[in-house]
């Protein structure tokens, strides 16, 4: 039997009295948007993904096809404008920010993001990244996990030069990180058709251990540069996204074939988390569920206001799943906030409110074992 270690006993009763205490937060989510903290409930937010993320580092990339720096995108945005976002406005993370009081971490490529900009957070995800380092080679240039990393690595140097060794630690392990990674790691890897080397090369429960065991080195490196509370975003029903209707489904019912395999690599994520807050001391990894959020929308999408499930709003072809979100397309919905997808991959900011909302105040069901506003009381 595993014996616990004094930490871990400490923060087991910690965890008992923030659960006891803020147990209406568990039952059930308001339908009314959480009061934004008079002051932030983090000192800091850092985010590593991908394009479900991105804010903009792919915009300072030549090399990629993986952009979203042109109109419509943006279009719902508050400037109203493209700003390398994959998306009509916000995404989860931005909302997240709102309700955590923090402004939106720029991206960390930018030139911009250096001394002062750096010190309440930033964003290292990027368009066609994933937990594999050959992950998204087609659209060129991306930054994977282990790059985003190392970006990382370099923000603990100026961070640890600007503030000193001392207050560096205390920002990190008080701040906020997440981490939106897997999509990628199937769509644009073991899914491609046009590169059946992985595939051949594993089957699909090898490779669902070959990214969990990648994902547990790279989660820990971060751990071991200072971060301590983490959310770790399990992978969206990506059968139902417009790009695999495209490819898979004659009646534009999502395709099974495809939940299926995310669904394993989901089951395995979870303990991951457990294990990783076990063995790690004074860290807490939380399981953020987006796969059962976005697919209750698709299921059940009238109460939430959504009325479009299977169609991109912007995009070509089939589903709007074939052709990328442009300025010349011609099919651009007008009713944005009634479509659960924004283009061919992502969602629109209508769910990205819910994934933000949920995620930040949702019961253990959507984040567990509690949600981002419990953990801010958290002391470890």
């Amino acid at each position: 039997m595993y014996a616990m270690a004094p930490h871990h006993q400490a923060l087991v009763i910690t965890l008992a009295g923030v659960l006891l205490h803020y147990s209406p937060c568990l039952i059930s989510v308001s339908a009314q948007p959480l009061p934004q903290p008079a002051e932030p409930l983090f000192p800091a937010f850092f985010i590593f993904g991908d394009s479900l993320v991105d804010c903009g580092n792919n915009n300072y990339i030549t090399l990629t096809l993986a952009k979203a720096n042109i109109p419509p995108n943006g279009i719902d945005f508050p400037t109203h404008r493209a700003t390398g976002r994959f998306c009509n406005g916000k995404t989860s993370h931005d909302v997240l920010a709102d309700y955590i009081g923090l402004p939106y971490p720029p991206p960390a490529v930018a030139p911009a993001s250096r001394g002062f900009a750096i010190l309440r957070g930033l964003n290292y995800g990027s368009g066609a990244g994933g937990i594999l380092d050959e992950t998204g080679a087609n659209y060129i240039d991306r930054l994977s996990m282990n790059e985003q990393i190392s970006l990382f690595q370099q923000t603990v140097n100026q961070l640890n030069a600007m503030l000193g060794p001392s207050a560096a630690t205390d920002l990190l392990r008080n701040s906020l990180f997440t981490s939106v990674m897997g999509s990628n790691d199937y769509v644009n890897n073991y899914l491609l058709t046009s590169n059946n080397s992985t595939r051949n090369q594993y089957t699909p429960s090898q490779y669902v251990q070959l990214l969990v065991s990648t994902y547990r080195t790279q989660l820990t490196t971060i751990y071991n540069l200072g971060a301590r509370k983490f959310v770790v975003f399990n992978v969206g029903p990506l059968g139902c996204i417009p790009s695999r209707l495209a490819l898979g489904s004659i009646d534009g019912s999502c395709v099974a074939a495809d939940n299926e395999l995310v669904v394993s690599f989901n089951t395995a994520l979870k303990p991951l988390t457990l294990e990783l807050t076990r063995t790690l001391p004074e860290s807490i990894f939380l399981y953020g569920n987006s796969y059962d959020a976005v697919y209750d929308l698709i299921l059940d999408p009238f109460p939430a206001g959504f009325n479009v499930v299977n169609e991109g709003c912007c995009g070509g072809g089939e589903y709007n799943g074939q052709l990328p979100c442009l300025p010349v397309v011609d099919q651009l919905c007008s009713n944005r906030d009634e479509y659960v997808f924004w283009d061919a991959f992502h969602p629109t900011q209508a769910v990205n409110e819910v994934l933000g909302f949920r995620s930040f105040g949702g019961p253990i069901s959507d984040i567990s074992p509690m949600n981002v506003q419990q953990l801010s009381r958290l002391r470890l």
